[in-house]
């Protein structure tokens, strides 16, 4: 899922959103598809998703409210999907962008969108009920309260207890909603503690002020030492930067360790890049090490079985992998692995610039591997 960093205002206990509050009402500006959806109906149920076009994660959930909005549509169910996260710099230019996708990504949607690019319903929904991360959906229940918020891969388990009248007062839907807002009052802390931080870290990456960025990075994963963003940038940093091997390498090393023993795609991806990324300088690396760390990783990633919102990075990790092949001699497996990843994009549910840019790439490395030019 992606962190929407939005600040929430504070809140005291009796006014945070949560299972059986009756539902915010919807204040958004446009209604892009399907019929608007200006008031809760008694007896029917809502799913109120909201969602972002830049969001992999999001746009991944899209095919399952779809297929869910079908099947439970004869039931009184209704899924609605909230834009209200577009990055753009006015809200004609967001509309026009999504409106655009929407076209070209969702031909089969059969559910309304609404569009708010002035954050009303994130002040209405997200913020009151400390929903930190989107995708997040917010199931309505028939009498106009809330039944569920959280991630949408859970709906297809929760919605059929909300249809039959199990899930209200169990201790499951208790314990979900007390997790949900306990992670969601300790992100917003996290949030307020490394905010000055990343505006320093910002400022020293892009003046290339590198022994600053390490001392931001470093002071960052004091606060939040499992985010492996930060945790990959450290070694980056170390390594290609600065090139202080001994203090980067003992990084990576951990990472990589932690990537294993965690069983996380995604940490095993950020690993895996630190070794294997054609436009890095591994003079001063130690050539043994680098490349048996490398197959630790790439045989942990070929070999895993992710759920759907990791498939993103174990098929973005091939590039790499792909490249410890090519190094290692085996250059038909390389190839093999690029145009693996290659067919995946093609049809895979992420954002449309970084499809082309991970394409790109891509076949540059295919081209390179077969000792060809890239026209």
């Amino acid at each position: 899922m992606s962190s929407v960093t939005e600040s929430a205002t504070q809140l005291g206990a009796e006014n945070v959103l949560r299972v059986g509050s009756p539902a915010p009402s919807i204040k958004v500006e446009d209604w892009l598809r399907g019929q608007p959806v200006t008031k809760f109906e008694p007896g029917k149920v809502y799913i109120i998703d909201f969602w972002a076009t830049w969001c992999g994660a999001c746009i991944a959930s899209m095919p399952k409210l779809v297929s869910l909005q079908r099947k439970y549509r004869s039931n009184g169910v209704e899924v609605v999907g909230i834009a209200a996260n577009e990055k753009a710099s006015a809200a004609d230019e967001a509309r026009a962008s999504l409106d655009a996708w929407l076209t070209k990504s969702l031909p089969n949607l059969n559910f309304p969108i609404a569009f708010d690019y002035a954050g009303e319903m994130s002040k209405l929904w997200m913020d009151p009920s400390f929903s930190v991360e989107i995708p997040s959906s917010f199931v309505v229940d028939r009498d106009g309260r809330l039944a569920f918020i959280g991630d949408p891969t859970k709906l297809d388990n929760v919605l059929p207890k909300v249809l039959n009248g199990s899930w209200a007062g169990s201790d499951e839907a208790e314990a979900l909603d007390a997790e949900r807002i306990n992670k969601g009052q300790r992100v917003k802390r996290e949030e307020a503690l490394v905010k000055p931080i990343f505006a320093r870290l910002r400022a020293a990456m892009n003046s290339k002020d590198w022994a600053a960025a390490v001392s931001a990075v470093e002071e960052a994963l004091a606060a939040r030492p499992d985010e492996v963003e930060l945790r990959g940038l450290h070694a980056e940093l170390l390594l290609y930067k600065i090139r202080d091997v001994p203090a980067g390498l003992a990084v990576l090393r951990e990472l990589v360790r932690d990537a294993i023993g965690k069983k996380r795609v995604v940490w095993m991806y950020v690993a895996i890049r630190e070794l294997f990324d054609p436009a890095k300088d591994y003079s001063g690396f130690p050539h043994a090490e680098r490349f048996a760390m490398g197959k630790d990783l790439c045989e942990k990633i070929l070999a895993a079985n992710p759920p759907q919102d990791s498939e993103l990075a174990k098929f973005l990790s091939y590039g790499p992998v792909a490249q410890y092949y090519y190094e290692t001699g085996e250059k038909d497996r390389a190839i093999e692995l690029v145009e693996v990843m290659l067919k995946w994009l093609d049809a895979a549910p992420i954002p449309d610039k970084a499809k082309r840019d991970q394409v790109q790439r891509s076949l540059q490395a295919l081209a390179s591997y077969r000792g060809e030019k890239l026209s």
